[in-house]
């Protein structure tokens, strides 16, 4: 029996282009979510996939990488999937014998290369909040209160009034004027 599996990183991604592609492969069953590729834990459907396998099953993807971004979760991966007797197939490696060891090998540097990528990317994303720091621009969402508002929320503090009256009567909570302090 041929078992897919699809995985998106985020909720904004759709997982019909991979859907598709198992499908148009012959999968029987398909196991899907949005989850990060950054390791297998947390990911109920891969697990379910996996356990789902049986001998002479095969364990199909769309693309590597969508099974993992980890070189030890890419082998710990193979390692479960030829346990139970079964054998993976990549849509996107048509070439690949993953019944060979040096297919396995290829599997592995696949894992390391889609580890690296995901290193990359969290390298540039940090990089990018690094340099909108710098430039002043503010990250995360924009405050309850502007400037005016603030300031006029310290006076009142200043003035004696009570924390929970100040962020009733600027309509806000008071972990919001608690910040201000």
């Amino acid at each position: 029996m041929l078992i897919g599996y699809a995985r998106v990183s985020t909720i904004h991604q759709n997982l019909d282009r991979q859907l598709g592609a198992l499908r148009a492969a012959g999968c029987e069953v398909m196991f899907a979510e949005k989850a990060s590729g950054k390791d297998v834990k947390g990911r109920p459907e891969l697990e379910r996939a996996v356990d789902a396998l049986g001998k002479g099953d095969v364990l199909v993807l769309a693309e590597w990488d969508r099974a993992t971004r980890s070189m030890h979760d890419g082998i710990t991966i193979m390692q479960r999937v030829h346990a139970r007797g079964a054998a993976i197939r990549v849509l996107d490696k048509p070439h690949l014998d993953l019944t060979t060891k040096i297919g396995q090998g290829f599997l592995a540097f696949l894992s390391a290369l889609a580890e690296d990528e995901r290193e990359r990317i969290v390298k540039r994303a940090a990089d990018g909040r690094r340099a909108a720091a710098r430039s002043g621009k503010r990250m995360g969402r924009k405050p309850k209160l502007n400037e005016r508002q603030q300031a006029t929320a310290r006076r009142m503090l200043t003035e004696g009034l009570p924390l929970r009256e100040v962020a009733r009567e600027m309509n806000v909570h008071h972990s919001t004027i608690a910040r201000l302090r």
